[in-house]
């Protein structure tokens, strides 16, 4: 697929552009109709809401609101009147308001706070807020505030207001790809290779929300979906076409042509990024775990943009580097190739000091790790889950300022009122038992419909305090069983919190599924029992730090003016859900693609000590560009205006920094160092029954333990000597394996007992030869071979170092 996608590389260009314009089209025509849907099945919450939709129909449009306060005097004053109700009334005459409820009618009594001070009017649209036309809103917004003067304040609430709050839809993607486009320029000094890993991203990112947004009329999305599905797109997309790059362009530098280094690329990283992509998915599919309707349009969204990214970077991405050909290398860099021939093969710099660093050290550096995560992991035993709402908002929008306006006037129970619904019975008694209930600050009953009556009970604290849950939880258990009347505890906090109650209940059987299908995964990949625990271990080590800092800033507070965020409240019942998910899917992109390389030595040489320090010192370098990558684009969307968003943005963004620059560059390859070779230890029992699903290439068989001479075929040579110690004894059974530039085993053989082997080369050109023997420290060169047979001895010595450091 490769070499085709290479070769036809227009036509794939073409399909794309197709699909991009086609699925832009389509979803511009068909429109959005996403849908929130917070019910949960056996909850009590959930029986209160049944009952009410069947006695009193639901209101046809969004209710928001209009707050007013004066400094001196009463809202009642004709000074202040003469302001408010020609607004209202002018407000109640605009094409789309339904109806709007004055403090000055006759029955708006109960609209104005105690003191007189402070009142509201309720505007209801005919539309729900996502269908209120941003030009209402804002015509609403106006006219009401121009009502102002010196002493008079007004303020809106709601979900129609809060519209209009938003930042410019995209502007977090912009900022995200903008902050990436700078790392990929210092990453590659070239202008086209920055510009691909983009192009890549931004293609998978618009054909997925254009796709999701047509599924929002078959199925019920979320509105936070679209936003969770460019997070990830984004993030996955732009790294998944780094991975390839970068194995394409280190393959041109060691001098293969662009169409087999392209396609050498995709059979060694492309295979990475394919069982990357699933292993995302496979995480993202455990939120059905959680029976959860609203999860079920996030894992469709998200999940369809990762497949889209791994589609566009196994195919578009080839296509693009057909066009570019060497430009994907920069001037420099063509200039350099030209004049001095491909580069080495061994890795070099700062990564292959640090891993040799990790080598030598790695007792003192897994502990030094460890003892950062555990301080991070810390804030999360107090973590708290509930939602958020217009009181976590910034102190200058007009959502909070009603907010807090409506909390002074009439108690920090007002904004989130609960509803105790009772289904016959004697409601009046009812009412007199919750009326007396400590925590509850007002009490009115509604008049019944089909025997359903409605009971507003107001609580003297806000709806996000621990209080509020704990009168819930006094009235289900205590108020309600004593009275023996038949009712159900309702309304947004309740659904809120019975939303958390299930989510903490589930979340251990979710964790458990999506470790066990990455255990199996990683087990089946790598041939191991203990590499697959290894990581399960670090998913929980990250997740739990990334957790601790999401706490520390979004329920105590902690940096919230330095980031430009609301106020504090807990964290959102359902981000846990998603945001491990999405961790657990980023975590094993980067351990696959640090074990596959560690793997593909240990395949080679046997030897753990130089697997792990050859695929640290030749993978941490991308890991790192990519983690920073997806940390700009992750941390751009705090600039959301959601503040599930910026949750979700600010926790990843913190699970990827933590987990590429201090698990897999530090923990997993100490880790690996002192398990050993019991890193690939696998019963026989099981790995003749477990499946074979390789993320590397297939190595060769060797049929034969000794040396092999090539078929006479005018191509092919060999390269033969002796291997020996300093002192020029022979070294018997030295295993000696010939790899390409790009990595794959060509040949493997066995010194005999006078030391000599033959080891069969295909062709001229430039390969490296790995050396390991037992009781000898392994060495690997890079070797030059012509049209000639090449006679090359292999000195083994004690203080011998490899190739690669």
């Amino acid at each position: 697929m490769a070499r085709w996608c290479y070769r036809h590389r227009l036509v794939v260009l073409l399909l794309w552009v197709g699909a991009v314009l086609g699925l832009g089209f389509a979803g511009s025509a068909a429109g959005t109709n996403y849908a929130d849907t917070f019910t949960l099945p056996n909850t009590d919450s959930t029986r209160a809401y049944d009952l009410m939709e069947k006695a009193f129909p639901e209101r046809s449009g969004d209710t928001d609101t209009v707050v007013w306060k004066v400094d001196d005097g009463s809202v009642r004053d004709d000074s202040v009147r003469s302001r408010i109700a020609p607004a209202l009334e002018e407000i109640g005459r605009m094409k789309g308001v339904g109806d709007v409820s004055s403090p000055y009618a006759a029955q708006g009594a109960t609209q104005i706070s105690e003191n007189g001070r402070i009142a509201y009017a309720q505007v209801t649209f005919t539309e729900q807020a996502n269908g209120v036309p941003k030009e209402l809103v804002q015509d609403v917004v106006d006219t009401a505030q121009d009502a102002e003067r010196a002493g008079l304040q007004v303020e809106l609430g709601g979900q129609a207001i809060t519209r209009i709050q938003e930042p410019p839809t995209g502007i977090a993607e912009m900022v995200g790809i903008m902050a990436a486009a700078v790392v990929l320029f210092l990453a590659f000094g070239s202008l086209f290779a920055m510009l691909l890993p983009l192009v890549v991203a931004i293609a998978a990112l618009g054909t997925g929300l254009m796709a999701t947004s047509l599924l929002s009329h078959v199925t019920d999305v979320p509105e936070v979906a679209p936003l969770l599905g460019s997070l990830i797109g984004l993030g996955v997309g732009i790294d998944y076409a780094l991975f390839i790059v970068t194995r394409h362009r280190r393959g041109i530098l060691r001098g293969m042509k662009p169409e087999e280094s392209a396609v050498t690329a995709l059979n060694t990283s492309g295979r990475a990024v394919l069982f990357a992509g699933g292993t995302v998915c496979i995480a993202l599919a455990g939120m059905l775990v959680m029976n959860m309707r609203f999860l079920d349009g996030v894992v469709v969204a998200t999940s369809l943009t990762v497949v889209l990214s791994v589609l566009a970077a196994t195919t578009l991405l080839l296509a693009l580097l057909g066009m570019l050909g060497m430009r994907v290398l920069s001037r420099k860099q063509r200039r350099r190739l030209a004049a001095t021939g491909p580069e080495p093969a061994e890795a070099s710099g700062l990564a292959a000091r640090w891993s040799m660093y990790v080598q030598k050290r790695p007792r003192s550096i897994a502990a030094g790790a460890l003892v950062v995560m555990v301080i991070l992991a810390l804030p999360v035993l107090s973590i708290r889950l509930g939602a958020t709402d217009q009181g976590n908002h910034k102190d200058s929008t007009t959502t909070r300022q009603a907010y807090d306006l409506l909390a002074e006037g009439f108690g920090p129970g007002f904004n989130g009122p609960l509803q105790v619904v009772v289904d016959g019975g004697d409601a009046d008694a009812l009412v007199s038992a919750i009326r007396s209930t400590e925590g509850v600050a007002q009490v009115a009953a509604a008049p019944p419909s089909e025997g359903v009556t409605v009971i507003q009970v107001v609580p003297t604290t806000s709806p996000q305090s621990e209080k509020t849950d704990q009168l819930i939880d006094l009235l289900r258990d205590d108020v309600i069983p004593e009275s023996g009347t038949e009712a159900h505890v309702g309304g947004v906090t309740a659904v809120f919190k019975d939303f958390a109650a299930v989510t903490g209940d589930r979340l251990p059987y979710f964790v458990a599924a999506i470790i066990t299908l990455g255990f199996l995964l990683l087990m089946v990949a790598f041939r191991s029992l203990v590499v697959p625990l290894t990581a399960a271990l670090m998913n929980l080590i990250a997740a739990a730090a990334s957790f601790g800092v999401l706490v520390a800033i979004f329920q105590w507070g902690w940096g919230t003016g330095l980031l430009g965020l609301g106020k504090e409240g807990p964290i959102t019942a359902f981000l846990p859900v998603i945001m491990l998910s999405l961790l657990f899917g980023l975590s094993m992109d980067y351990q696959v693609f640090l074990v596959s390389r560690m793997h593909e030595e240990w395949v080679h040489t046997k030897d753990n000590a130089r697997a792990v320090r050859v695929g640290l010192a030749e993978t941490s370098r991308v890991i790192n560009c990519a983690a920073l990558i997806m940390i700009c684009v992750f941390s751009a969307f705090v600039l959301s205006g959601d503040m599930e968003g910026a949750m979700a943005g600010i926790g990843l963004a913190a699970a990827v920094a933590l987990d590429a620059f201090i698990l897999r560059t530090a923990l997993v390859p100490a880790a690996m160092h002192l398990l050993g070779n019991s890193n690939w230890w696998l019963p026989a029992g099981l790995e003749k029954r477990l499946p074979h699903l390789a993320v590397e290439p297939r190595e060769e068989e060797v049929s034969e333990p000794h040396a092999r001479v090539p078929d006479a075929d005018g191509g092919s040579t060999v390269i033969h000597g002796f291997v020996r110690t300093s002192d020029g004894a022979p070294v018997e059974g030295a295993v000696l394996t010939l790899l390409s530039k790009g990595g794959r085993q060509l040949d493997r053989v066995t010194s005999l007992a006078d030391g000599s082997y033959i080891v069969s080369v295909p062709s001229a050109g430039s390969y490296l030869l790995a050396v390991t023997a037992a009781e000898h420290p392994s060495r690997a060169r890079h070797v030059m071979v012509g049209a000639e047979p090449l006679v090359y001895d292999v000195e083994l010595a004690e203080d011998e170092v490899d190739a690669v450091n």
